[in-house]
């Protein structure tokens, strides 16, 4: 593991461990057998039979984007949602630069689409915290995990009503969570293939379709990053996806004249 990820991941135990401390885990499960059920991320998105439409996750801009005034996270919600989104993605970790998690319930109070919590997942309480929040999906980062992990997060995660999105960025990778995409059942789980340069942050398609030739069952393939154009959209979409997340690194501005342009064009 690269020495950025591993720093990612103490610092994610570092805020379990603090979380946990301010709010045990055996409360935020009491508090959750009051709250609403998720809403079914994985439906929203994918169809099973037919030919399907090209639907696109909008990812919420960085925290820093509603410094100062100006529209908050409700009303960008609001406007991916009128620009055709299918999904959306809320990214947490203030690390990151991410949003207070709390907008969670506030954006699904508002827009009718499921929501998709980017948090770097280490341990049960990532998951229980994130229903608890009102996602109805949360990420799971392959290269951060270990097998048994991965497995052991996908049944708590389906136990919970949540969809669990696999991200990975390289053919090992893939290879090593790809037999257990549509465990436990075949509508709980996606794979997003992570198009970025982790080194500098440029993205290429050519990675979702290169990954994609070891995929037998692509309707559950997401590409993330550097979806941009009409053309993008066709060269995934010949290469089996009709699945993207478009937004992260970008204002709201940009995102949602994206998300118009792709989907108009598909």
């Amino acid at each position: 593991m690269t020495s950025p990820l591993n720093d990612a991941i103490s610092r994610a135990r570092r805020r379990v461990e603090d979380a946990r401390s301010r709010l045990p885990i055996e409360e935020i499960q009491r508090q959750v057998a009051s709250t609403p059920r998720p809403r079914n991320f994985f439906r929203a998105l994918v169809e099973l039979e037919g030919e399907s439409p090209f639907r696109i996750i909008a990812e919420l801009p960085a925290a820093r984007a509603f410094e100062g005034g100006g529209p908050d996270p409700v009303e960008i919600a609001r406007r991916y949602h009128r620009a055709g989104a299918s999904a959306l993605c809320c990214m947490t970790d203030p690390s990151e630069g991410g949003i207070d998690a709390t907008w969670i319930a506030r954006i699904r109070e508002s827009v009718p689409l499921p929501v998709l919590r980017r948090q770097m997942v280490v341990d049960a309480y990532d998951l229980w915290e994130s229903r608890l929040l009102g996602a109805d999906a949360v990420v799971l980062v392959a290269e951060a995990l270990t097998e048994g992990s991965v497995i052991d997060f996908q049944i708590l995660a389906s136990e919970l009503g949540m969809t669990s999105v696999i991200e990975v960025s390289d053919e090992w990778n893939l290879l090593r969570v790809i037999a257990h995409v549509g465990f436990p059942h075949a509508s709980g789980c996606l794979v997003a293939i992570d198009n970025r340069d982790s080194e500098t942050g440029g993205a290429d398609l050519a990675v979702s379709t290169r990954l994609a030739e070891l995929v037998e069952g692509r309707r559950v393939l997401v590409s993330e990053g550097g979806i941009r154009t009409p053309r993008d959209v066709a060269r995934l979409r010949h290469h089996g996806f009709h699945l993207a997340l478009v937004g992260r690194g970008a204002d709201a501005g940009e995102v949602e004249a994206t998300l118009r342009r792709l989907l108009q064009s598909s």
